[in-house]
């Protein structure tokens, strides 16, 4: 019998997963897909991982399967498809792990209960992702679970890169920089000896760029600086997110057009960052395509915040060894990737056009002094390394 990890990452109306084969020197992809749309018309799809289709499921409109019929029905998915093999340990995406927790941990009620307390941090993702959690400890408690940060790899930073120029009384909430997108940064961190061994020791600029954008800065592999800071709404426009705004517009938003807070949080979420500004789409390979100002704009600016942030995060690291691009937009659209380079001539950096479009792994010019690399990112195997390691199943 093979030992199987399986890794959760719940959002507020989806839920994605990734299965592990846990035998051997290291962990393999066996299966990996999402349920969608949990609540209005719920939807189940699964590849192997070569990414052929396995299996699809569509439920009708109006449906509603929820996180405890997600669970279950992907429970019984599983043991359908892993003949052979034993379901060992659950690891799972956790957005906020506060200032306590800067290492995954594994799951108990008392966990459970300090994690609650951070929903006010991370109100539009930290409940979801505790919800299939309790669902399994409730129907399954001999199961290994384990819980991994998105805010535990900057703990490393200096408290002066965590804080706000607020009362003491304010930052004793927790009224502090978290940071976010952390597994993905720890995932380059652990490759990244691999593929540059002077970045690895040295100064490294990490650019997650997705639906959800950020950056971090690196000194031998260890955080010292990031966009994001109390919230994952800070820092870099994204999709439908606004990035960095003077709280001053929010005031006027309050007392101007006497918007509440849910309308606020609607709008810097939802309704602004690409999308906004284009006033057509928040993907970046429909804005790329096309020849409308506003679209162009959108784009413009997103390059411009990167080249701003990276400035910011080379003085933060006290130089710059090498530049990454990760996430999806990171590793695949090769225009935003030279506009970046391009405009960080003045920081050593370099781009090689024909390594950039061909999409090779280091697209920097070979006499560049700072090595810019396409890494794809892995927060999946990250946190199925996680939890091999707390299950005691050995660290992978």
């Amino acid at each position: 019998m093979a030992d199987v990890i399986l890794v959760l990452n719940a959002g507020s109306s989806s839920l994605k997963y990734c299965a592990y084969d846990a035998q051997g020197d290291a962990l393999r992809l066996v299966l990996r897909g999402s349920l969608d749309g949990l609540y209005t018309s719920p939807s189940f799809r699964a590849s192997d991982a070569s990414g052929t289709e396995v299996e699809t499921r569509q439920w009708g409109d109006g449906t509603e399967l929820g996180h405890g019929g997600a669970v279950a029905f992907l429970a019984d998915f599983l043991r359908g498809h892993g003949e052979g093999h034993t379901l060992v340990g659950v690891g799972h995406r956790v957005v906020h792990g506060g200032v306590r927790f800067a290492q995954p941990e594994r799951v108990s009620e008392e966990l459970l209960s300090e994690l609650d307390t951070l929903c006010p941090l991370a109100p539009l993702h930290q409940p979801h992702n505790l919800k299939p959690i309790r669902i399994l400890a409730e129907r399954r408690p001999e199961l290994p679970q384990v819980a991994c940060f998105d805010t535990a790899f900057h703990r490393s930073q200096p408290e002066i890169a965590q804080a706000f120029a607020l009362p003491a009384s304010m930052t004793e909430r927790g009224i502090r920089r978290y940071g976010f997108h952390g597994l993905s940064y720890e995932y380059i961190a652990s490759v990244l000896p691999g593929i540059d061994a002077r970045a690895a020791a040295g100064r490294t600029v990490v650019a997650h760029l997705g639906n959800g954008s950020s950056m971090c800065a690196l000194v031998a592999g260890r955080s010292v600086a990031s966009t994001m800071g109390f919230t994952a709404v800070d820092g870099l426009p994204m999709g439908t997110r606004c990035g960095s705004l003077d709280p001053g517009v929010i005031l006027y938003l309050i007392s101007e057009l006497g918007m509440g807070a849910r309308d606020i949080e609607d709008l810097v979420y939802r309704k602004s960052g690409l999308l906004g500004v284009s006033g057509k789409s928040s993907d970046m390979r429909v804005l790329l395509a096309s020849d409308d100002a506003r679209a162009r704009l959108a784009v413009e600016l997103y390059t411009y915040r990167i080249g701003r942030e990276l400035g910011s995060l080379a003085a933060a690291a006290q130089g710059l060894d090498a530049l990454v691009f990760t996430a999806g937009i990171g590793e695949h659209a090769a225009p935003i990737r030279e506009r970046v380079c391009r405009q960080a001539a003045w920081l050593g950096v370099t781009v090689d056009a024909a390594a950039n479009d061909s999409g090779a792994t280091r697209i920097s010019e070979a006499s560049g002094q700072v090595g810019v690399w396409v890494i794809p990112t892995d927060e999946e195997l990250m946190i199925a390394r996680h939890t091999g390691a707390l299950i005691d199943i050995g660290a992978r």
